[in-house]
């Protein structure tokens, strides 16, 4: 019963609140991390070191490449959760769009940059 209405939710918010990706346009992410077992809004168990991303609309399994602007690191994240759903003042111009995995953006970026522009799009 859990699986079929996350399966129904997953599709009328994919329905409601499906984004078209620019691949010019900058955007913004971060990374997240727990010290304890958490589940994502998927069921997976969350995994500090996967590749792994958090998005709004995305369908749960789809699988996005990433590319740091400043650097042009990139990586093929699947998406298995829901977010970001902080805002950033200090990127006003830009829309934080992912939540990387620690993993992830380990991959991309420096822990301590927090926050990176970056470029995305979907694969599948």
């Amino acid at each position: 019963m859990k699986k079929l209405f996350l399966i129904i939710f997953s599709f009328i918010t994919v329905m409601l609140y499906s984004q078209k990706v620019d691949s010019n346009k900058i955007y913004t992410a971060s990374y997240y991390a727990y010290n304890t077992t958490r589940y994502t809004a998927s069921g997976q168990k969350f995994n500090n070191h996967g590749l792994t991303a958090a998005h709004k609309t995305l369908p749960f399994g789809t699988k996005v490449k990433v590319t740091n602007v400043n650097n042009g690191k990139t990586v093929v994240v699947t998406v298995n959760d829901r977010g970001p759903f902080k805002k950033t003042p200090d990127f006003k111009y830009y829309s934080r769009v992912l939540d990387l995995a620690k993993g992830a953006f380990l991959k991309i970026a420096s822990a301590g940059a927090g926050v990176i522009k970056i470029k995305y799009e979907i694969l599948e």
